[in-house]
């Protein structure tokens, strides 16, 4: 269940924490946009009182609590009614706490079944258990349960006990604070309070809590929701120590500057200072020693495979981090440019458009997911390097298994439909015509030498179609951005004067002659999906 943003909600400060002082209350009205009526905004007003506490035992720190009304969801309602029992079974002083990304996603509108419960006083495992004997007690049986030992040379650093209720996998965590040594992002970790929580946490829009004991949305650093409301990408700390901590929080930065706000009027910007310390040199480097390349690969799989993959490799081009993140192996040939990552940002945005264009039913996710790859790597398609038998490697391949730890197939797609650019465009003036014309040279194999030339046409593409499989229409949109092949047009590909209406209706005609000749004759002995795809167009 989304939150009702239909009605005004009011939200109430509480006083909270030890030692609070009565101080005067400050009114901040906070408007959220109307998901089912977009002309209109819906006010939510804020009475935030500023309470004083001890934290760590010297400094004094203030919190924002606000009270507000979520509409849980009658799964949620449930577990966490089974919580709060447990609680009162056994007389505990333990405050639960919903974490993060769910507290973040129930706010702009969007089910979230990630719910990660944070604990003030005891270990997960040792609540999971409470929770357990509870249900037992009632007749009701735990449907899962395991403990997930801490980890830190897999940056597991903290116990995480797990449960599940009502079909949902719920994760059980104690409060925690954590200190970083300078070579290492594995932290040392301790108890703490929730505060100390909420600062260790990358951004001040994942910081926020959920208390379940209270019904209370807490905002500890006493900027999250304003920064979720006006779609701001802040570090909870001064970014530069926040990043050279844990470089990873790097790229999610830039991940979560790429999601989509259903409810918003416009798109998270990343804050000024936080691009400033992304960019310096000690990030670069602390991002390129210290985090694992799978780990990299995660969350740039993530923005590819996100609504707005265009924006989040722009990001990274702007914070010169391409280079790093995307590393190339050593000795390229030909040398690749400095400036070339320019071309990939460029050919990503006009594929991602042209996606668009031709009708997202075109592709599945997969589909769209290896398309936006082959586009962002398209400018290194003829670069190779040696392994240590001399064999010639294609760059994209170092990149994906190296770079990015991505699956093998992965690779394989991408690197099979940049070999099949150059046969699809020297198909393209003969598809385009009514009638056989020369082909365009290009090394198709002994095996077609003698094949008549009034039935050449037709046995290349099927050839060509068994070789790259579900892939072809992926391969038939890169080589509609590179047709014709006669023209350098580098300068116009960087200055985006794509002419994409023109590329669509060439793609459009290639794949409607791609379909003709399907009927004309057995392409399907190729072992294509071609009559599937057919019916779904």
């Amino acid at each position: 269940m989304r939150l009702s943003l239909n009605n005004a909600i009011k939200l109430k400060a509480k006083a909270l924490l030890l030692h609070s002082l009565s101080l005067p209350t400050a009114s901040i009205t906070l408007a959220f946009r109307n998901v089912s009526t977009p002309s209109k905004a819906t006010t939510l007003s804020l009475t935030r009182r500023t309470t004083a506490f001890l934290r760590c035992g010297a400094a004094m720190a203030t919190a924002a609590c606000v009270q507000v009304k979520i509409e849980l969801t009658e799964t949620e309602k449930k577990i966490f009614d089974r919580l709060l029992n447990t609680l009162r079974h056994f007389n505990l002083q333990t405050e639960l706490r919903v974490a993060g990304g769910w507290v973040r996603d129930k706010l702009l509108g969007k089910e979230c079944y990630d719910i990660d419960i944070a604990l003030d006083n005891m270990l997960g495992s040792e609540f999971v258990y409470k929770v357990q004997e509870y249900l037992s007690s009632t007749g009701e049986v735990a449907q899962g349960l395991a403990v997930i030992p801490s980890n830190p040379e897999q940056s597991k650093h903290l116990e995480t006990a797990r449960m599940r209720l009502f079909n949902l996998w719920i994760d059980f965590v104690n409060l925690r604070c954590e200190d970083y040594s300078e070579n290492s992002r594995i932290p040392t970790m301790k108890f703490g309070t929730a505060e100390d929580d909420a600062y260790r946490r990358d951004l001040t829009i994942n910081s926020l809590f959920y208390n379940i004991n209270t019904n209370l949305i807490e905002d500890f650093t006493n900027r999250g929701i304003q920064d979720l409301k006006f779609g701001r990408i802040v570090t909870s700390l001064p970014p530069k120590a926040t990043f050279l901590d844990d470089p990873l929080r790097v790229l999610r930065a830039i991940r979560f500057g790429t999601c989509d706000r259903k409810s918003a009027r416009f798109d998270f910007t990343l804050d000024e200072e936080l691009k400033k310390a992304a960019a310096c040199d000690d990030v670069k480097t602390a991002l390129g020693a210290k985090i694992s390349r799978e780990r990299i690969g995660t969350e740039i799989d993530l923005m590819i495979s996100g609504n707005q993959p265009v924006k989040a490799i722009d990001h990274i081009c702007d914070l010169t981090l391409f280079w790093v993140v995307f590393n190339l192996p050593p000795k390229v040939e030909p040398a690749i440019s400095e400036e070339c990552y320019r071309l990939s940002a460029t050919y990503l945005d006009a594929t991602w458009k042209l996606i668009q264009l031709t009708g997202c039913s075109s592709f599945d996710d997969e589909q769209r997911r290896l398309c936006l790859y082959s586009a962002l790597f398209l400018p290194l398609r003829s670069a190779t390097y040696k392994d240590q038998k001399a064999k010639k490697i294609p760059a994209v391949n170092y990149i994906f298994r190296d770079s990015l730890k991505r699956k093998a197939s992965d690779a394989e797609t991408v690197i099979n439909v940049h070999k099949s650019l150059e046969k699809f465009l020297s198909l393209i003036p003969s598809l385009l015509s009514n009638e056989e014309i020369k082909l365009i040279e290009v090394d198709w194999g002994r095996e077609f030498v003698d094949v008549p030339v009034t039935s050449k046409l037709r046995v290349l593409t099927g050839f060509l179609l068994k070789e790259i499989k579900d892939f072809w229409r992926v391969s038939l949109l890169m080589s509609a951005l590179l047709y014709p092949t006669n023209i350098d047009c580098t300068q116009d590909i960087i200055d985006k004067h794509f002419q994409l209406d023109k590329r669509k209706d060439l793609f459009v005609s290639v794949e409607n002659a791609i379909f003709k000749l399907a009927t004309k004759s057995s392409l399907m002995a190729a072992g294509t999906s071609l009559w599937d795809c057919r019916r779904m167009s």
